[in-house]
């Protein structure tokens, strides 16, 4: 998408991610800039413009350690965040949510007589794939880690069965919304989730922690109401389709480990340090 401009500063973050880890968070500005080609004045616009907060201070989100220090202060419990509701103040609990969990028949079909649009389009994270029906967004995957090829293959490959059409410019409106473009004419996403009954009620939990916190994969299962469950509510949080908007980076092991991500786990630690940056600037 050319008017928009997010990937750039996606792949200059995705860059300084790799510098701190092998040159630790002390690296200076002068450092870090010199070690990607760009004066320290141009460094410092992008990182701000990206995350919100000088890169001295973005570091900090970067480091591994990072994700120990979410858990601690930053932990909900879905209780308390169910109390919030979706129809809380956040971006994300403001999405019109039509969830649809599938009949085992149905789901059996794979998407028979379904039509699904798709789009390349950037993103604050890199280069992203979007789907979706008439309905509203299905399918959210990033392409930085994993690449375009795989990437498509993994959305297009949950419903082998459905009509694939490419059709950017029906989804645009929804994708300008989505990533908060100055272009977006609403900040309204419809999003059209498809799953399994245990899927939806995964799904539906994530939908529950607020930007900037935090849970665990236990949490979640508890939540639910089953809470020897947790493998199964991993798998679930990994088979989210639509990342960023249903947010699975936030979802996290009880020992303090970022535990897996779908589209790499560079990819969650930007996405967690992008949030915790915003929510304390």
């Amino acid at each position: 998408m050319n008017d928009m401009t997010q990937g750039y500063h996606y792949n200059v973050m995705r860059r300084a991610i790799e510098l701190i880890d092998q040159g630790g968070e002390n690296m200076s500005l002068d450092d870090l800039s010199k070690a990607m080609g760009m004066s320290p004045a141009h460094f410092q616009r992008v990182f701000t413009r990206w995350a919100g907060v000088s890169p001295k201070r973005f570091q900090q989100y970067l480091t591994l350690g990072h994700a120990k220090v979410l858990l601690h202060d930053h932990f909900t419990t879905l209780d308390t965040a169910n109390s919030v509701g979706l129809s809380g103040s956040g971006r994300l609990h403001d999405l019109f949510l039509r969830w649809e969990a599938m009949s085992p028949g149905d789901y059996a079909k794979r998407g028979a007589g379904l039509t699904i649009y798709w789009g390349w389009f950037d993103s604050p994270f890199g280069l992203s794939l979007v789907t979706g029906t008439e309905k509203g967004i299905c399918g959210i995957g990033f392409a930085a880690e994993t690449g375009a090829e795989e990437t498509m293959e993994d959305l297009f490959s949950r419903w082998p069965n459905a009509n694939f059409v490419e059709d950017p410019m029906f989804l645009r409106p929804w994708v300008l919304a989505a990533y908060q473009a100055e272009q977006a004419d609403h900040d309204k996403v419809p999003v059209y989730m498809i799953g399994s009954a245990l899927q939806i009620k995964v799904w539906e939990a994530l939908m529950r922690i607020p930007s900037g916190e935090v849970t665990t994969y236990a949490e979640i299962a508890r939540s639910i109401g089953n809470p020897r469950a947790v493998r199964a509510v991993g798998t679930a949080v990994g088979r989210n389709p639509v990342s960023w908007l249903i947010p699975c980076h936030r979802a996290m092991r009880k020992s303090g480990g970022l535990g897996g991500y779908h589209w790499g786990l560079p990819v969650k630690r930007a996405l967690l340090a992008y949030e915790s940056a915003r929510a304390e600037a």
